[in-house]
């Protein structure tokens, strides 16, 4: 029987595969709609799936817990809100990929501001995704695309989100707190649709509602429950890790869904990504004692060989 961090851990990759599919289905969803009209019927729809789902932790909502929901809600806004900005203007796979950086600036942000120390590994394996990210984004003119800058500024905001979860899971039990986030995500989408002059809020389109009822459900509702329950027993750098399955999805998904084409860019780029973010991850200190253990019990047992 599979213990709990199993669970969780194939949970989230079937969650990553729902989420690289919603970069292709989120790009032909939107058209020429404006992000906040999507963002806020998404948030809206996901909202109100969660409320049903979860109406028995509704009771459990308190002015704490709700200001908790809140507090989360807001790095999570900014990071979709940038990203949804950055599908836009870019490739819908190769937003995903770079969207993956999140895994690299977790490490950084804890460092800076929690003062959690960083293996030299992990640098390392910054600079390697940064390069990654460079040939990925960088024009002729070495000035990066707008849709690039801002899907790593969104990145940003889902690097703060999973630090904040995972500081909470750890706790507390986050369940109660998903409902009051998505609701103030909601809440926050509403306003920048007020202000945006482009916005339509009576879209006619059914690819636009259908994009919706997917991401609203899938990538909304589904992935980020799953991850906030998960992260009581994952850690947000490895939480990070496993949602690099996403770019692949993405990758195949946009192929099939937009007819967009792999080039050499996004795949030396991503390759280097993704190395980067083996080499963070890797526990070269368990796979030296590992191996020095095997090297020195097959030493002893010649030794014991060679006196008997």
């Amino acid at each position: 029987m599979m213990n709990r961090k199993t669970t969780f851990i194939l949970l989230l990759i079937l969650g990553t595969a729902f989420w690289g599919i919603s970069f292709p289905v989120t790009k032909m969803a939107m058209g020429n709609i404006s992000s906040s009209t999507f963002l806020f019927y998404r948030f809206l729809f996901a909202t109100t799936a969660l409320s049903i789902a979860l109406s028995k932790q509704l009771k459990l909502i308190t002015p704490k817990v709700f200001a908790a929901g809140a507090s989360l809600a807001l790095p999570l806004a900014f990071g979709i809100i940038f990203q949804t900005m950055g599908i836009k203007r870019t490739p819908a796979s190769q937003c995903a990929l770079i969207a993956g950086s999140s895994v690299i600036i977790i490490p950084v942000i804890k460092l800076v501001f929690y003062k959690t120390s960083v293996d030299l590994k992990v640098w390392a394996a910054a600079f390697i995704a940064l390069a990654g990210l460079m040939i990925i984004s960088l024009k002729e003119n070495f000035a990066i695309g707008l849709g690039d800058l801002f899907t790593i500024i969104g990145a940003g905001g889902f690097a703060i989100y999973l630090i904040q979860v995972e500081k909470y899971a750890s706790t507390k039990n986050i369940l109660p707190t998903i409902i009051p986030m998505f609701a103030t995500c909601t809440g926050i989408a509403a306003v920048w649709a007020l202000f945006d002059p482009s916005a339509n809020w009576m879209p006619s389109t059914h690819t636009f509602w259908m994009g919706i009822g997917y991401c609203a459900l899938f990538s909304t509702a589904y992935m980020y429950t799953v991850s906030n329950m998960a992260q009581k027993y994952i850690k947000a750098e490895k939480v990070a890790i496993i949602y690099l399955f996403e770019p692949v999805f993405a990758a195949i998904a946009a192929i099939f869904i937009l007819d967009e084409s792999l080039t050499w860019r996004l795949l030396l780029g991503g390759c280097l990504i993704f190395l980067g973010t083996i080499i963070s991850e890797v526990n070269f200190r368990k796979i030296t004692k590992t191996t020095k253990r095997k090297v020195d019990d097959s030493s002893l047992e010649e030794a014991t060989a060679m006196a008997n």
